[in-house]
Protein backbone atom coordinates (compact mmCIF):
# COMPACT_ATOMS: atom_id res chain seq x y z
CA UNK A 1 0.00 0.00 0.00
CA UNK A 2 2.47 2.54 -0.86
CA UNK A 3 2.06 6.08 -1.96
CA UNK A 4 1.44 6.55 -5.28
CA UNK A 5 2.98 9.75 -6.51
CA UNK A 6 2.74 9.35 -9.65
CA UNK A 7 -1.48 9.33 -9.61
CA UNK A 8 -1.04 12.82 -7.45
CA UNK A 9 1.56 14.45 -9.38
CA UNK A 10 -0.14 13.53 -13.05
CA UNK A 11 -3.54 14.42 -11.13
CA UNK A 12 -2.14 18.15 -10.59
CA UNK A 13 -0.41 18.60 -14.25
CA UNK A 14 -3.42 17.24 -15.80
CA UNK A 15 -5.50 19.65 -13.76
CA UNK A 16 -3.24 22.42 -14.33
CA UNK A 17 -3.23 21.69 -18.25
CA UNK A 18 -6.95 22.14 -18.82
CA UNK A 19 -6.43 25.84 -15.94
CA UNK A 20 -4.19 26.98 -18.69
CA UNK A 21 -6.81 25.80 -21.69
CA UNK A 22 -9.88 27.19 -19.39
CA UNK A 23 -7.45 30.85 -19.28
CA UNK A 24 -6.45 30.47 -23.06
CA UNK A 25 -9.85 30.92 -23.88
CA UNK A 26 -11.19 33.62 -21.47
CA UNK A 27 -7.85 35.72 -23.17
CA UNK A 28 -9.15 34.97 -27.08
CA UNK A 29 -12.62 35.69 -26.07
CA UNK A 30 -11.33 38.84 -23.98
CA UNK A 31 -13.26 40.80 -27.13
CA UNK A 32 -16.07 38.28 -27.96
CA UNK A 33 -19.49 40.86 -27.98
CA UNK A 34 -21.95 38.20 -29.31
CA UNK A 35 -21.48 34.35 -28.43
CA UNK A 36 -23.34 31.74 -29.65
CA UNK A 37 -26.40 33.06 -27.20
CA UNK A 38 -26.29 35.88 -28.33
CA UNK A 39 -24.43 37.34 -25.04
CA UNK A 40 -21.39 38.64 -24.96
CA UNK A 41 -19.06 35.69 -23.86
CA UNK A 42 -18.87 34.43 -20.27
CA UNK A 43 -15.81 34.33 -17.99
CA UNK A 44 -14.92 30.73 -17.72
CA UNK A 45 -13.53 29.09 -14.11
CA UNK A 46 -12.61 25.85 -13.67
CA UNK A 47 -13.84 24.30 -10.32
CA UNK A 48 -11.02 21.80 -9.02
CA UNK A 49 -11.88 19.00 -6.07
CA UNK A 50 -9.85 16.99 -3.86
CA UNK A 51 -9.94 13.14 -4.58
CA UNK A 52 -8.44 10.13 -2.39
CA UNK A 53 -5.64 8.03 -3.87
CA UNK A 54 -6.53 4.71 -4.01
CA UNK A 55 -9.11 2.18 -4.09
CA UNK A 56 -12.09 2.27 -1.76
CA UNK A 57 -11.07 -0.41 0.22
CA UNK A 58 -7.28 1.60 1.05
CA UNK A 59 -9.00 4.62 1.26
CA UNK A 60 -11.56 3.56 4.42
CA UNK A 61 -8.61 1.17 5.67
CA UNK A 62 -6.33 3.72 5.95
CA UNK A 63 -7.93 6.59 7.15
CA UNK A 64 -4.84 8.27 8.94
CA UNK A 65 -3.11 8.52 5.45
CA UNK A 66 -5.34 11.24 3.80
CA UNK A 67 -3.69 11.54 0.79
CA UNK A 68 -5.61 13.22 -2.13
CA UNK A 69 -5.01 13.93 -5.58
CA UNK A 70 -6.94 16.86 -7.72
CA UNK A 71 -9.11 16.55 -10.36
CA UNK A 72 -11.51 19.20 -12.54
CA UNK A 73 -15.14 18.64 -11.37
CA UNK A 74 -16.49 21.28 -14.09
CA UNK A 75 -16.27 24.36 -15.74
CA UNK A 76 -18.46 26.99 -15.57
CA UNK A 77 -19.31 30.27 -16.07
CA UNK A 78 -18.25 33.02 -13.59
CA UNK A 79 -20.80 35.47 -11.85
CA UNK A 80 -20.19 38.39 -13.18
CA UNK A 81 -22.67 41.08 -15.31
CA UNK A 82 -20.89 42.12 -18.53
CA UNK A 83 -19.33 45.82 -18.77
CA UNK A 84 -21.30 48.13 -20.77
CA UNK A 85 -18.45 50.27 -23.45
CA UNK A 86 -19.42 53.13 -24.87
CA UNK A 87 -19.05 52.83 -28.92
CA UNK A 88 -21.60 53.91 -31.37
CA UNK A 89 -19.52 52.61 -34.26
CA UNK A 90 -19.49 48.43 -32.96
CA UNK A 91 -22.03 46.06 -35.01
CA UNK A 92 -23.36 45.35 -31.50
CA UNK A 93 -23.77 48.44 -29.52
CA UNK A 94 -27.63 49.48 -28.51
CA UNK A 95 -29.55 52.56 -29.56
CA UNK A 96 -27.26 54.38 -26.97
CA UNK A 97 -24.11 53.53 -28.36
CA UNK A 98 -23.39 50.89 -25.54
CA UNK A 99 -21.88 47.56 -25.98
CA UNK A 100 -22.27 45.26 -23.92
CA UNK A 101 -18.31 43.36 -23.01
CA UNK A 102 -17.25 40.03 -21.48
CA UNK A 103 -16.25 40.88 -18.14
CA UNK A 104 -12.67 39.51 -18.11
CA UNK A 105 -9.80 40.83 -16.32
CA UNK A 106 -6.38 40.74 -18.58
CA UNK A 107 -4.22 41.01 -15.27
CA UNK A 108 -6.20 38.46 -13.00
CA UNK A 109 -6.46 35.90 -16.12
CA UNK A 110 -2.40 36.99 -16.88
CA UNK A 111 -1.89 35.94 -12.49
CA UNK A 112 -3.87 32.82 -12.81
CA UNK A 113 -1.89 31.82 -15.80
CA UNK A 114 1.21 32.34 -14.12
CA UNK A 115 -0.12 30.55 -11.24
CA UNK A 116 -1.14 27.70 -13.53
CA UNK A 117 2.21 27.45 -15.18
CA UNK A 118 4.35 27.02 -11.60
CA UNK A 119 1.88 24.86 -9.93
CA UNK A 120 2.17 22.50 -13.11
CA UNK A 121 6.19 22.81 -13.02
CA UNK A 122 5.95 22.05 -9.87
CA UNK A 123 3.96 19.34 -10.19
CA UNK A 124 6.37 18.11 -12.66
CA UNK A 125 8.89 18.61 -10.28
CA UNK A 126 7.59 15.98 -7.90
CA UNK A 127 7.08 13.41 -10.69
CA UNK A 128 10.57 13.85 -12.27
CA UNK A 129 12.08 13.45 -8.07
CA UNK A 130 9.76 10.11 -8.00
CA UNK A 131 10.88 9.09 -10.40
CA UNK A 132 14.58 9.56 -9.92
CA UNK A 133 14.21 7.95 -6.23
CA UNK A 134 12.70 5.04 -7.73
CA UNK A 135 15.43 4.39 -10.36
CA UNK A 136 17.82 5.05 -7.35
CA UNK A 137 15.99 2.22 -5.67
CA UNK A 138 16.27 0.00 -8.40
CA UNK A 139 20.22 0.75 -8.87
CA UNK A 140 20.56 -0.08 -4.85
CA UNK A 141 18.81 -3.30 -5.17
CA UNK A 142 21.14 -4.47 -8.26
CA UNK A 143 24.51 -3.63 -5.69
Amino acid sequence: MGVNVTAIAASGLQAQRIRMQVISANLANIQTTHGPNGKPYQRQVPILTAVPVGNEFEVELDQQRKLYAVRVEQVKGADREPLWVYDPGHPDADEQGYVSMPNINLVEEMTDMLNAARSYEANLASLQTARNLDKQALDLGKS
